[in-house]
């Protein structure tokens, strides 16, 4: 399923051989990943006619609030300006302390959608019983654009010491948007649909997100559950097979994800698709930038390709290109090639570099095997 195309939110241009791509490295172990994903897109180039036009942005996250006082800076939101007017995707890397938040904020980019399907050479791999993991398919849809960590906040001085304040809310058209985009995404799978809400901690909003679900799965064969938010914390683990579309508000969605990476062995092999007002798309791993892993080689960087995958198919239409690379990764792992966090016994462990170019070299035996994989978009 193509989400975008699916739901006619995100049409892919057809952009002929030539693809425009904007990328923003990020920082941590993000331009690792990144530049572990250069020999995927050689590959595609070498073995179709399509071309990548690249853009590169700049610093963002953590080092650009040191650099410039801003985690996203006006450079930045420029550059994905201009990218997005021509409809490029783009594909980031992480970037620490407030910079997602204020790029879905600045681009109204308010749907996160996590997709929990593990790769099937890792069933066995990672904490949990393969049975556990075996078929899991499960959509975890995510409010970007409001909630708690789009409110406000100040501290202030109090006798008894300091006193922080954070406040925030939900509105009707915000909520509804999101549900209905969820409950459009269930009846085009299992037709399931988990909403996550706190009624006896946060009463107001989890009856408006209550209200607005159930009005939207309204005469419709759509089978609604509600859930408060740690005991789907927990069943979304321990009864995964149970699950199709979870959808979810900002920080209740941030903390299922999460949770749900350790379905799919580790959290590095998670990976998100975020879309936008007017056809704006970013794709990015669902993980941060874990600064301590910077510079070693020794990150995953299969969530990173997986949501490069992704972008080929939602943002250009290449459903077989797409599916080849999600095949690729897999191939890559049966074959033994493991970073560290998924190692397992008898792997070869490999440098993220490596992996890249073990999946890209898995890629082009695909695509060779099937010349008349796409050559054009749209």
């Amino acid at each position: 399923m193509t989400i975008s195309r699916d739901l006619a939110l995100h049409s892919p241009r057809d952009f002929g051989a030539r693809l425009p791509l904007a990328i923003l490295p990020g920082e941590g172990i993000g331009p690792e990943l990144l530049r572990a994903c250069q020999p995927v897109l050689a590959t595609i180039e070498s073995t179709t006619t399509l071309r990548f036009d690249i853009s590169t942005g700049g610093a963002i996250g953590r080092a650009a609030l040191e650099r410039y006082g801003s985690a996203l800076t006006e450079e930045v939101t420029e550059f994905c300006r201009q990218s997005f007017a021509h409809s490029a995707p783009l594909l980031c890397g992480p970037g620490g302390h407030r910079f997602v938040y204020e790029l879905r904020r600045v681009f109204d980019i308010y749907c996160k959608f996590v997709p929990i399907r593990p790769m099937p050479a890792l069933s066995d791999t990672g904490v949990l019983r393969e049975s556990a993991v075996n078929g899991v398919d499960v959509l975890v849809i995510r409010d970007n654009v409001g909630g708690l960590y789009q409110g406000v906040w100040r501290t202030e001085s109090t006798p008894g010491g300091e006193r922080a304040h954070q406040s925030f809310h939900y509105d009707e058209p915000t909520v509804r948007r999101l549900v209905k985009m969820a409950a459009a995404v269930s009846k085009l799978r299992r037709k399931r649909l988990c909403v996550v809400h706190k009624p006896g901690g946060a009463p107001a909003i989890s009856e408006l997100w209550s209200r607005i679900a159930t009005e939207e799965v309204a005469g419709t064969d759509i089978d609604l559950r509600f859930l408060e938010v740690d005991t789907a914390a927990y069943l979304l683990i321990a009864e995964a097979q149970d699950f199709d579309v979870v959808v979810a508000p900002n920080m209740f969605g941030d903390v299922i994800g999460d949770a749900a990476a350790l379905l799919l062995g580790s959290r590095g092999m998670s990976y998100s698709y975020n879309v936008g007002s007017g056809g704006v798309s970013v794709y990015q791993t669902a993980h941060g930038a874990a600064y301590d892993l910077a510079g070693t080689q020794r990150a995953n960087p299969l969530g990173q390709i997986q949501s490069l995958a992704t972008l080929l198919a939602e943002s250009y239409g290449l459903d077989d290109v797409s599916s080849a690379l999600m095949q690729a990764c897999n191939a890559a792992l049966l074959a033994g090639f493991r970073t560290p966090d998924i190692s397992t016994r008898g792997c070869r462990i490999v440098s993220t570099q490596e992996m890249g170019e073990r999946v890209a070299d898995e890629l082009a035996r695909l695509l060779n095997a099937r010349p008349d994989a796409a050559v054009s978009a749209g």
